[in-house]
This record gives structure tokens, C-alpha cells and sequence, in this order.
């Protein structure tokens, strides 16, 4: 059962506005079935867009921030619980052991590694949590299309597919959660080396 979804999103104050609608939806949504949200803790951009609605809600937000940046970002003093990390991977793993689902919306280098260590993680059945990409304004079009260049090339095997689903809305995003059934999709070794 879903309880915490980890949310990744940019920290950006000077996005078109349509991004921090789509976010602000998302909490609201979030909120409504019932979900709380572990986020990077920050109160910027669309992480702090989709955290405050969620709060709103009357659901909880958790917070994971790294000392680096806790020291010189604007951390939310809203956050119903907030960890200190020593570094960048301690938080990954942190966000990990506290969330039952993954959401990625548009962000910058950093969501795009977050969101990808938990793809490899599911490829390798360490979990097998839910991970949504929400594609607001179709900003992670080119992204997929990368993505299918890696499998048609034989890059990933092509059930790597089915380890993450695309929303195009905030309502597809927590429909594909509440309707998600957890299945083994780890890629074995014969697949892996064999053709």
C-alpha cells in the first residue's frame, strides 16, 4: 500500500508558470488520496510548488536535505519531519527507504539522476516501487526518445520499458498509483548476457 511518494522536481524559482500549476495540482491531488510526500526540502520551486499543497491538505512533508545544501539553500521550516545527510547519496538512500512510490516532474540535472537511480534500482529488483515521470509540457519528450534509442540498440533490455510509466497530467499520475500492482520485473542474467 502506497503511504509516502517521493517527489523529485527542480528547486527553480523562474520557471514558466505552467510548471508550478502542474505541481501545485499534483500536491493537492496528493493529498486528497491520502499521500504524504518525501521531497528534497527545500522551499523553492516545483518541489516546494507540490510540497505546500500537500501540507495544505492536511497531509504530511517530509524533508531529506544534504549538509552541503542545507547550509546554503532556503530549507522549508514546514516540513512535518526534516533529515540532515552528509552527501548527495546518503540522501538518494534516505528518500528511498522512506517512500512506497516515485514521482519525477520536470527538474534539471539533479532530478534526472535521482529519477534514474531508482529506474536501475527497480531494473534490479531492489524494489518495486512505482516511477512516474509527470510530463508537463512534454518536457521529458526528448528524454523517451533517448530512452528508446537505448533499447532499440540493445542498450537495456526491452522490458526496461515497463520499469517506469508516463502522465501527462497530475490526475494520470495518481490514477497510475492508486491502480498499481507491484510485479517482479528484474531483468535476469540470461536476458541480460544471452540474445
Amino acid at each position: 500500500m502506497i503511504k509516502n511518494v517521493c517527489v523529485f522536481a527542480s528547486s527553480c524559482n523562474f520557471l514558466e508558470k505552467s510548471y508550478y500549476k502542474e505541481a501545485e495540482i499534483l500536491g493537492q491531488m496528493m493529498a486528497e488520496a491520502g499521500y504524504n510526500m518525501v521531497y528534497g526540502g527545500s522551499s523553492l520551486g516545483l518541489m516546494w510548488a507540490c510540497a505546500k499543497y500537500v501540507k495544505a491538505g492536511g497531509k504530511k512533508i517530509i524533508g531529506i536535505m544534504p549538509e552541503k545544501l542545507k547550509d546554503m539553500a532556503e530549507n522549508s521550516e514546514s516540513c512535518d519531519e526534516f533529515y540532515v545527510t552528509k552527501g548527495m547519496r546518503e540522501r538518494k538512500a534516505k528518500m528511498d527507504e522512506m517512500s512506497d512510490a516515485i514521482i519525477a516532474l520536470p527538474g534539471g540535472f539533479g532530478t534526472l539522476e535521482e529519477v534514474s537511480e531508482m529506474i536501475v534500482q527497480k531494473q534490479l529488483g531492489y524494489n518495486k516501487k512505482p516511477v512516474v515521470f509527470l510530463n508537463t509540457n512534454g518536457f521529458y519528450d526528448n528524454l523517451f526518445k533517448f530512452f528508446d534509442n537505448i533499447l532499440e540498440q540493445n542498450f537495456a533490455n526491452k522490458k526496461a520499458r515497463e520499469l517506469y510509466y508516463i502522465a501527462n497530467t497530475p490526475k494520470d499520475a495518481i490514477q497510475y498509483l492508486q491502480t498499481y500492482v507491484e510485479r517482479d520485473l528484474a531483468v535476469t542474467k540470461e536476458e541480460i548476457y544471452s540474445r
